[in-house]
C-alpha cells in the first residue's frame, strides 16, 4: 500500500516554531541593510540576481526561504565581502534539520507535494494556496474561526508562501490549475490585494512550466461543483489525490478513488476556457478594475 495511506482528519491545530525561522528573519533584515546600502530598489536587486522582486521583498520579510543560490548572487551584487556566502553552510544544516512547517494532519501532503513530478489544483471557493499572494494568504488566516494569535498568523503565512519555492525548482515539476470565475471577482483583503492577486495569476500562468485555466460563469454546471481538489504525482509513487474541508483533510490513494478524480479534473479542464483565453479574461478583469 502507498505509504501516504496513513492520514490524520484532525482539526488544525498550531504549528511548531522553529529556530530556523529566527535565522532567516535576521538574514533577511541583513539583506535588506546591503541592499539600501548599496542604493538598489528590491526589483534592481532582483533584476541583477535573477529573482522576482517578490521573491526579494519576501525574503527580506523573513517570509520567504534565501536559498544558498540566492545568497551566492547576492554576496557578489551588493559586495558583502563573504558576508552572506558565509551564511551558506549554516543555511542548508538549518533546511535539513528544520521540522517539518505544517499542521500535523497536513505533513504527509506537504511531503508529497514538495517533491512531485506533476501536481494539478482545481479551486473552487478559494485560491489554492500556491498560487496565494501575502496579502491574499494574511486575510484568510486573520479571518479564520476560531481566531487565530498574530505568531500563529504570520508564521502560517510564512509556511504557505515557502510551499511556492517549488516554481522555482529545476527539473520542474508539471503544473495545472483550474480556477472557478468566482475567484477572479472576490476581493479578498480588499481592492488593492485582489489586485496584486490577479497579478499573480497573469505572473504564474504565464510560467511555460504552467497551464492556468479558468471555469467560465457561463458554463453552468460542470463535472467538479462539489468542491475543491488536488490531484499530485509523488515521485516514484502512483498518482494521489487531496480534498479539505473545515481543517478536515482528506489524502486519497485508493486507485479506483483517485481514477474519479482525474477523470473529474480531465472533463473541467475540457470545459474551462484555453490557457491563452484565461489568462485573456483575468487581464480583463484587471482592467475593468
Amino acid at each position: 500500500m502507498n505509504d501516504l495511506s496513513d492520514r490524520e482528519e484532525q482539526p488544525e491545530r498550531p504549528v511548531e516554531v522553529d529556530g530556523t525561522a529566527y535565522l532567516f528573519k535576521a538574514l533577511g533584515k541583513i539583506i535588506k541593510v546591503l541592499r539600501e546600502r548599496a542604493g538598489l530598489q528590491q526589483k534592481e536587486l532582483a533584476a541583477l540576481v535573477h529573482v522576482g522582486e517578490d521573491l526579494v521583498s519576501s525574503i527580506e520579510r523573513g517570509v520567504r526561504t534565501p536559498q544558498p543560490d540566492f545568497l551566492e548572487n547576492a554576496d557578489r551584487v551588493l559586495e558583502a565581502g563573504g558576508v552572506l556566502r558565509a551564511a551558506i553552510p549554516d543555511v542548508r544544516d538549518a533546511l535539513k534539520r528544520a521540522r517539518t512547517r505544517h499542521p500535523d494532519w497536513f505533513r504527509r501532503f506537504a511531503e508529497a507535494e514538495a517533491s512531485a513530478v506533476a501536481l494539478h489544483y482545481y479551486g473552487h471557493q478559494g485560491v489554492p494556496g500556491m498560487l496565494q499572494t501575502e496579502s491574499h494568504a494574511r486575510a484568510i488566516f486573520v479571518k479564520r474561526r476560531p481566531l487565530l494569535d498574530e505568531a500563529t498568523i504570520e508564521k502560517r503565512v510564512a509556511d504557505r508562501l515557502a510551499r511556492q519555492q517549488i516554481f522555482d525548482r529545476w527539473p520542474s515539476p508539471t503544473f495545472s490549475f483550474v480556477l472557478d470565475h468566482s475567484l477572479l471577482k472576490r476581493p479578498v483583503g480588499g481592492p488593492d490585494a485582489h489586485d496584486e492577486q490577479l497579478r499573480r495569476f497573469l505572473a504564474i500562468g504565464r510560467l511555460r512550466t504552467v497551464e492556468l485555466q479558468v471555469m467560465p460563469f457561463d458554463k453552468g454546471e460542470h463535472a467538479a461543483m462539489g468542491g475543491a481538489f488536488t490531484l499530485l504525482n509523488p515521485k516514484g509513487r502512483q498518482q494521489v489525490a487531496y480534498t479539505e474541508s473545515y481543517g478536515h483533510p482528506h489524502l486519497i490513494t485508493d486507485p479506483e478513488q483517485v481514477r474519479v478524480y482525474t477523470e473529474r479534473y480531465g472533463i473541467i479542464r475540457a470545459q474551462a476556457l484555453s490557457p491563452d483565453e484565461s489568462l485573456a479574461l483575468i487581464e480583463k478583469t484587471l482592467g475593468e478594475r
